[in-house]
Formats: C-alpha cells, sequence, structure tokens
C-alpha cells in the first residue's frame, strides 16, 4: 500500500503514534514531502490534544506561585478572581452555592470547577483534582511542558519542528499548512506566544474574514490570561460564524450569570440537544426560585437518554421545591441506585436531609446527615447542617466541633463561620465571635446577618 495513503489511514483510525511513525520514515527519504509534513504535525497534536472548551485545569503552580498580584481593595465588579464583587445580578452566594474561587456552582461538572484557589501549599495538596478522586491537582504548567517535550522522542536528533526558525510570515500566507501548525504550536509545543504571532499574521492574511483564526486568537489571550481581549475575539468571531465551542468560551469565567444565561440559549439555537447548555440553564433556573421551569430541562435531558446519579438527584430537588411530592423519593431511590462513587451517595443523601427538614422532619434530617458523612467524611456542607440540628437539641459543644470542622473544610463557604460566630456570640465568647463573623463577611460581604453581628458586637467591645 502507499506509505502515505497507510499513514492516512492510521490517523483516521485514531493510531496517532503508528501514523507519526511511518510520516518520520517518509519525511526520512524526501524531507520536502509536504503531505507527510502536514500528517505527521496533525498527528502529534492529535496525540496530546486537551478540550479547551471540556478542560480548564489550574494547577498548584498556578494557585500557589501566581505572580499576578491583585489589589486589595479592588474597585467593585472590576475583580474577576475576588467573591463577593459580583455586580451583575445574579443570586448571592445566600441562595446559590459558590466554589472556593467564588465562582458559581454550574449545573455540569468540569475538572476543576469545584476546586478553588487555596492560599496554602498543604491546602493545595489536599484538594482533589475532581469531584471524583483524591489525586491533587499536578501543575498545569508542568502538564504542558511536559507534552512539550514529546517532540524530542519523534526525532533522534531534535524536535520535529525546530520553532525558532520558522518564518511564520511564510506559513501565514499558506492557510491549510497554517492551521496545522498553528494546532501543532498550540497544543503540542504549548508555546502560546509563537502560535499568537503566527495566528495574527493568518488574520492579517486572511483580511479578518477567517472566523476560525478569530477564535484561535482568542484561546491564545484566554492562555494568557488577557479574558477582555478574548471576549473581543470571540464576539467578533460570532458576527462572521455562529459556533457552539465560541459560545461556550464567552460563557466562561465571567462570572456574569445573566449573559452567560444567554449564551448557553444560543448554544441550544444551534444544537438543540447540547447537554451541558441545557444543565446550566436548568441549574440557573433552579437557584433563581424556578423549580417548575428547571424540572422541564432536566425532563427534557431524560427523554435524550441521558440517565444517571445526578439527574435523577436534580429531578428530585426540583419535584420536592415545585410540590410534586409523589415523584420526589422515587427519584432520589434512583439517584442511589444509580450513583457510581461514595461522593455521588453523599450528595444524595444530603439532598434528601435537606426534604427532611423542609418536611419538617428533623430526625430522619439528621440520620440523612450523618449518613452522607459516612459516605464521604469531607462533606463541609453536611456537617454544617448537622452542626445546626445539634444545636437546635442543645448539643452546644457538639455543634461548635462540626462547625470548626466544616470551616476547615470549605473556608470559602460563609455559613459554618457565621454559625459559630452566633453560637459564641450566645455562649457569651464574643472574641472568637466576632473572629469568626469577619471570616464570614471576607467570604460574603454583603450577608446582611453577619453585618448587624459584626455591628452588635463592635458595641460591645465600645462599652467595655
Amino acid at each position: 500500500m502507499e506509505p502515505l495513503l497507510l499513514a492516512w489511514s492510521y490517523f483516521r483510525r485514531r493510531r496517532f503514534q503508528l501514523c507519526a511513525d511511518l510520516c518520520t520514515q517518509m519525511l526520512e527519504k524526501s524531507p520536502c514531502d509536504q503531505a507527510a509534513w502536514i500528517l505527521k504535525a496533525r498527528a502529534l497534536t492529535e496525540m496530546v490534544y486537551v478540550d479547551e472548551i471540556d478542560v480548564d485545569e489550574e494547577g498548584i503552580a498556578e494557585m500557589i506561585l501566581d505572580e499576578n498580584a491583585i489589589a486589595q481593595v479592588p474597585r467593585p465588579g472590576t475583580s474577576l478572581k475576588l467573591p463577593g464583587t459580583n455586580q451583575t445580578g445574579g443570586p448571592s452566594p445566600a441562595v446559590r452555592p459558590v466554589t472556593q474561587a467564588g465562582r458559581p456552582i454550574t449545573g455540569f461538572l468540569r475538572p476543576s470547577t469545584q476546586s478553588g484557589r487555596p492560599g496554602t501549599i498543604e491546602q493545595a495538596i489536599k484538594t482533589p483534582r475532581t469531584a471524583y478522586t483524591a489525586r491533587p491537582i499536578a501543575s498545569s504548567s508542568g502538564r504542558f511542558v511536559r507534552l512539550g517535550t514529546a517532540s524530542m522522542l519523534t526525532s533522534p536528533d531534535g524536535p520535529f519542528i525546530n520553532l525558532s526558525r520558522l518564518n511564520l510570515a511564510k506559513y501565514a500566507q499558506k492557510p491549510k499548512l497554517a492551521k496545522a501548525l498553528f494546532e501543532y504550536i498550540f497544543h503540542h509545543e504549548n508555546d502560546v506566544k509563537t502560535a499568537l504571532d503566527l495566528a495574527a499574521l493568518s488574520t492579517e492574511h486572511s483580511q479578518y474574514k477567517d472566523w476560525w483564526w478569530k477564535v484561535q486568537i482568542g484561546k491564545c489571550y484566554y492562555r494568557l490570561g488577557l479574558y477582555r481581549e478574548a471576549e473581543k475575539q470571540f464576539k467578533s468571531a460570532l458576527k462572521q460564524q455562529e459556533m457552539v465551542d465560541t459560545f461556550l468560551y464567552l460563557a466562561k469565567e465571567m462570572n456574569n450569570i445573566s449573559s452567560a444565561t444567554e449564551y448557553y440559549k444560543e448554544v441550544l439555537k444551534q444544537d438543540n440537544t447540547h447537554v451541558e447548555a441545557i444543565a446550566c440553564i436548568g441549574s440557573n433556573h433552579f437557584y433563581t426560585d424556578q423549580p417548575e421551569v428547571a424540572l422541564r430541562f432536566y425532563r427534557r435531558l431524560l427523554q435524550m437518554g441521558v440517565y444517571n446519579c445526578q439527574l435523577f438527584n436534580n429531578l428530585g430537588l426540583c419535584c420536592f421545591y415545585a410540590q410534586q411530592y409523589d415523584m420526589t423519593l422515587t427519584s432520589f431511590e434512583r439517584a442511589l441506585s444509580l450513583a457510581e462513587n461514595e461522593e455521588e451517595v453523599a450528595d444524595v443523601w444530603y439532598n434528601l436531609g435537606h426534604v427532611a427538614v423542609g418536611t419538617g422532619d428533623t430526625n430522619l434530617a439528621h440520620q440523612c446527615f450523618r449518613l452522607a458523612l459516612v459516605s464521604n467524611n469531607q462533606h463541609a456542607e453536611a456537617y454544617n447542617n448537622l452542626a445546626v440540628l445539634e444545636m437546635r437539641r442543645g448539643h452546644v459543644e457538639q455543634a461548635k466541633a462540626l462547625l470548626q470542622t466544616a470551616s476547615s473544610l470549605a473556608p470559602h463557604m460563609y455559613e459554618p463561620h457565621f454559625n459559630f460566630a452566633t453560637i459564641s456570640d450566645k455562649i457569651g465568647d464574643l472574641q472568637r465571635s466576632y473572629a469568626a463573623a469577619k471570616k464570614s463577611e471576607a467570604a460574603f460581604p454583603d450577608h446582611v446577618d453577619t453585618q448587624h453581628l459584626i455591628k452588635q458586637l463592635e458595641q460591645h467591645f465600645a462599652m467595655l
């Protein structure tokens, strides 16, 4: 068989290493074979390709050794990283839970979505990669560099392409070649600046009419942390060509709930079976006190064939808050039977505890929260709610211990800090109460009850 045809067949069957090896042999015989060169570049790219939409990892190096300095007192609405500066009219943390980074929890779990930005290396090491594994997040910069060095293995004499010697202006004039080269530089070599230079030259050559290059420039800006510039590029690309990926990029990281929902609706206009968009719109309706509307979206997912623990868990909650009690417990039973790991079981028991609290059965709620902790002893919300129930029973010391555990596991949550401050205030420990109230205020600056408690404590201290 013709070697190039065989290499292309390997590529189509996703046997990228065999494809790259065959292309290497062809290039040794004929170094100027452009078809083999492009095919090898594409094969090497596919071997390490990471979908930028689906994976957004932030490693220990980025969280701990981040050199980006942020003003301690930012202007309202100007910071993308500090929680509590969201001025976009979305639900507050009192209604919708947030991650440690201050982002609202969405309706679709992505790697790194649930992890925050820990302040210490010990906390970073304890933070799992996702909700499904206990392995800590390794440095993403180390991951990218490691993938880049894979090019050294493809040729015994050095890298496949020497980027420093490339004449980017020449390649920019050949659109098909430039696209393959860009993806190789961006994904395989992880040289974002060189990729950005190539994308800029190619956009200029296409007279700014090629939407694909605008999206790639936006991806480069996004990787470099220039979110505003990336947003401009994505919006410009959408004017020329509406694509699902571009809408999803625009919905990332800006912490603008209303705009994100609009973009998710635009995604559904392009692809009305997009699971993530439906899940996120449903989640947004649930947290804006519209459980009946959210129920329609989750039922749509069920009709599409999505059949997992998370969906039935959300259906159970929506049915309960929409007062369709006949479906609530059966949905949670299905969720428990479909749970794949202990974390999912813990979340279902935690939500069942909320249903029990809503029906006034505190004994059942107590048992549900304890079962959640049996399945996952790192469940901070269950510790917090169990502490409130213990406090109602008069077990003050036990409640304090549970709240301290909850606040150490999830320092970004304001509820454990506020509850601990309230308990300490009631038993006369004003100093600890004030310290906990300050932590609660830092986690959620607009919480009215915390502000009242701090003002009351400051008046006590002034009288002393």
